[in-house]
């Protein structure tokens, strides 16, 4: 089942929202308070947040900012002003789609569709590790939403260890993968690209995505 949080202080709207979305099959939270509702997106694990900009504590623009930052997670923002600054303002923080109040139930629930067929094709290209996001398709990765530059070979080191994450990847799996059966297995090539990776990811404690398992290989811990 599809969840949805719903970030909205105004209780009528939210409340008859949450009835529509949860006879369309999802599962809805609400929260009416900003800090409150960047704290349970945060925490929890939805696959859309409804968002709206006017919110006690924090505004949904500010909430939208630092979700960005953090999680992947598709957001639709609502406002009472059809504003186009509004709109661009949403937009350029990282919202997927903005709608204004008072909007038909039937365009929320076509627009909610539309977001979460874009995420889920999205989804298909792209590695997730802790706060590691690669693309696929473009070969870039992002840490914190900051773009680490990697050479080709770092990269697909990378994406060898992710995508076997909580399995000890060897490092003879490792030569014959990303530099080939003829390579020499008495070379340290592996170490010296593990420690570039290492010092990418995080300068400040280079062990903390990918650990050594002595004799053996490599293995990065979900």
């Amino acid at each position: 089942m599809k969840s949805i949080l719903i970030v909205e202080d105004e209780i009528n709207i939210s409340e008859f929202v949450k009835l529509e979305l949860e006879y369309e099959g999802y599962s809805v939270c609400i929260k009416d308070d900003g800090r409150e509702g960047l704290k349970e997106a945060l925490k929890g694990n939805y696959d859309l947040i409804i968002l709206d900009i006017m919110l006690p504590s924090m505004n949904g623009f500010e909430i939208c900012r630092r979700l960005k930052k953090q999680i992947n997670t598709p957001v639709i923002m609502l406002s009472a002003k059809d504003s186009v600054m509004d709109k661009v303002n949403g937009l350029q923080i990282g919202a997927d789609d903005y709608i204004a109040k008072p909007f038909a139930i039937e365009e929320l629930l076509a627009r909610i569709e539309v977001v979460m067929r874009r995420q889920h094709n999205f989804n298909n290209y792209l590695v997730k590790f802790k706060d590691i996001i690669i693309d696929k398709n473009s070969r870039t990765v992002k840490k914190n939403n900051e773009e680490i530059n990697l050479t080709n070979k770092e990269y697909e080191l990378l994406i060898m260890l992710i995508e076997n994450k909580d399995r000890v990847i060897t490092r003879d799996e490792i030569l014959d993968r990303i530099w080939g059966y003829e390579f020499d297995t008495e070379t340290n090539v592996i170490d010296v690209y593990i420690r570039y990776l290492r010092t990418k990811l995080n300068p400040d404690n280079k062990e903390e995505y990918i650990q050594t398992i002595r004799s053996v290989g490599y293995i990065m811990r979900s």
